[in-house]
Order: C-alpha cells, then structure tokens, then sequence
C-alpha cells in the first residue's frame, strides 16, 4: 500500500523478521516497522489504550517509538519510561515525535517489564501532512480482533534483537476479551521474573554498608552491560573486522577490557585473582597494538565475553569483602586511591566503549557464502 501526502512518501511495509530460539529477560516488547522516505521533517503520534495489573511493585507497561536514520546515527526515541502505566483502568496514552529528512524506518509498539498482566488495545498512528493537520495511517491488526495462536500476533512481531523476533519465555502473549474497543484486546502475561538488586537508572544499592564501593560496583556493571549489548550477537567476521591497518578487532578490545581489570585487581588487593591460563592472550589483550591484531583473532564473541565476565565476578567478589574505608585509602607505592584506580577502570571502559561503537557503525555487510552442491566435472 502507498500512501502519499504531499512533500512526504510512505510506503508501508512490516518488516518480517527470522525466528530465534527464546531468550530470558524481565521484559518484552511487539512491533510494527514501517519504511519511510521524507523530504521535509514531519510530526507524528502513536496512541493507543493501556492497562495494568501489576504483580509487583515494578510491574509497568508503556507505548514505544523509534526512528531509524539512513546514516545509523540516533534519532527521535521515547518508550514512556518517564511515565509508566501501572493503572488498572483502561486509559488512552501518546507518543508524539518527529520524523526528519534523514530518516529510514519508524518502528513503533508496546512493551511492559516485569511481572502482571499487560492489555494493550486501539493502536493509531497519525503523521502530519502538508497543512501541518495529521492525517491517520491504516495499521494491521490494530485493534488485536485476531486471534493470538502460540504466542503470535497477526501483522505484529514480538521482541527483535538483530533483526531476528525472539520469544521471551517470561512472557505469555495471548488474546482477551477484556477490550477498550471492538471485542478483544493484546494480553501479556509476565510471571516468574526476579527483580533486580539494583533498579535501572540507579547508583548504589539502598541501605548498603559501604555505599561508595556498592556505588562504583553498579556504574562498573552499567559500563559492562553496554559493553555487552553492542557486540554480544557479532558474527566471527564482525568480531575479526580491521577497520585499518591500525585499528583494534572488536574481539581483541574486549579482551583488552578485561585484562586492564585484571592488572587493577593485583594493583588494589595485591593478589592476582584471575587463572591465566594462556599469557600470551593477556599480553596481547593489554598491550593490543601488532601483538593484539596477530593473536586475538578467530575467536566468537562469546569467547571474549566468557573472559571478561570471568574477570568481573572475581572484582566484585573481593570488592564486597572491603570496606569504604580501605576504598578511600591511598594505595602504598601506588600514589593513588584505591578508589581513584576503580573509577579508572570505569572510565576506561566508557573509553573503549565510544571506540566499539564506532568500529561497529563502520562494518562492512556480511559476504555471502555460496553453496555447491555436487560436483562440478570438467
């Protein structure tokens, strides 16, 4: 379907995306994805109607909207996490964002966390047109009139990571009869989740007894998981790109994240904490340069995140046996606190962090393997 205003062209397309094997997490998400082609910026909304029956204190559920840009540079994002819907009533809810000449895609949805029950019903998605009035697109399914079979919602998928749906096995996706209009509604149900020790978007952990050693443990865990995110699903050919002949594989720099941590480790408990079974990797992992593009390579992803997560339970480990005290305290020989070496691990990764980001948005498209099947005779 096309659909033309003036100095604005949509062409509606739901992207389908590959199924993957479940994951576990402590929230989900659904999606439409339309591709857009703008030569002016445009406003738009997306409303829809929520409820919520929380099961824990943390239960929330909210509407999503994201613009894509054709450079991969960030553009328009909100996911209503500074409104929360946790009301047990059936009430309208908006996203309004922009959409700018350099945008590619729009995606939009619901999503809700932990553990309740989440309805969502009556999506509508209006973009401004020439007169500045908005103008309603069709969406598919908008009002969830068909049946949900298996965890399926017909025209919509369910959470993407890498371009591939996953199920959540937290989450049960199925249809209702509780409806805010027509006869049937999106129900999600989350059950069996833990709430985390540590909320997101919080510093520390409440009532702690060294409160700056918990404080800098859950900026190190934040850093890390980022870390985490933007390569843990990097083919071997992603995770072993050069981006020139002086740049770092996105492999090696993972590993030279974790044995930066581990010489802190000797440098702060005055002990080594990791097993080493192969030096010549830790070597190689700190110095990087020639050493580290010969030896860190032909590796996946998994293998460098094994080490690094290795290395990071052994930090918290001995961390949590200190006291705030000692984390103040200047090191003897070292010049500095013990404290100061810590925020310098952090910083290091925000550091390394910046520079996989900007190998990953520079990687090349993945080469086609071609299959033979037979044999060619000559």
């Amino acid at each position: 379907m096309k659909i033309k205003l003036t100095f604005l062209l949509f062409i509606l397309t739901i992207f389908s995306y590959g199924q993957q094997k479940a994951i576990s997490r402590d929230w989900t998400s659904f999606v439409q994805t339309i591709a857009i082609n703008s030569n002016s910026k445009k406003k738009f909304k997306l409303i829809a109607n929520l409820k919520v029956k929380p099961n824990d204190n943390k239960a929330w559920a909210g509407l999503w909207g994201r613009v894509d840009t054709k450079d991969g540079e960030p553009g328009f994002f909100d996911n209503m996490s500074d409104r929360k819907v946790k009301i047990n009533k059936w009430n309208e809810y908006t996203i309004e964002g922009e959409i700018g000449k350099n945008s590619k895609s729009l995606s939009f949805g619901g999503l809700c966390l932990y553990n309740g029950e989440f309805l969502f019903d009556n999506f509508k998605l209006l973009i401004e047109n020439q007169n500045g009035e908005f103008q309603k697109l069709n969406i598919s399914n908008n009002d969830f009139e068909s049946n949900i079979i298996n965890n399926v919602i017909k025209n919509w998928n369910e959470a993407i990571v890498s371009n591939k749906t996953v199920r959540v096995k937290e989450y049960s996706l199925t249809t209702s009869n509780d409806s805010f209009s027509g006869k049937k509604s999106l129900l999600i149900s989350g059950s069996g989740i833990k709430i985390p020790e540590q909320e997101y978007g919080k510093i520390g952990k409440e009532n702690a007894k060294n409160p700056e050693i918990e404080s800098m443990i859950s900026m190190l865990e934040d850093l890390k998981a980022r870390v985490e995110r933007i390569v843990k699903d990097l083919p071997l050919e992603h995770v072993d790109h050069l981006h020139d002949i002086k740049a770092n594989r996105i492999g090696a720099l993972i590993m030279h994240l974790a044995a930066a941590e581990a010489y802190y480790q000797k440098a702060t408990f005055d002990k080594t904490l990791v097993n080493k079974t192969n030096e010549n990797i830790w070597d190689a992992g700190m110095d990087l340069d020639t050493k580290g593009r010969d030896l860190l390579q032909g590796k996946p992803i998994s293998y460098y995140l094994k080490i690094y997560n290795n290395v990071r339970q052994k930090t918290i480990e001995e961390l949590r046996k200190k006291d705030d005290k000692w984390f103040k305290s200047v090191n003897p020989g070292k010049g500095i606190s013990n404290q100061y070496a810590w925020f310098h691990v952090m910083e290091h990764q925000s550091s390394h962090l910046g520079q996989i980001l900007f190998l990953k948005k520079r990687l090349p498209e993945l080469k086609k393997k071609v299959k033979i099947k037979g044999i060619v005779k000559h």
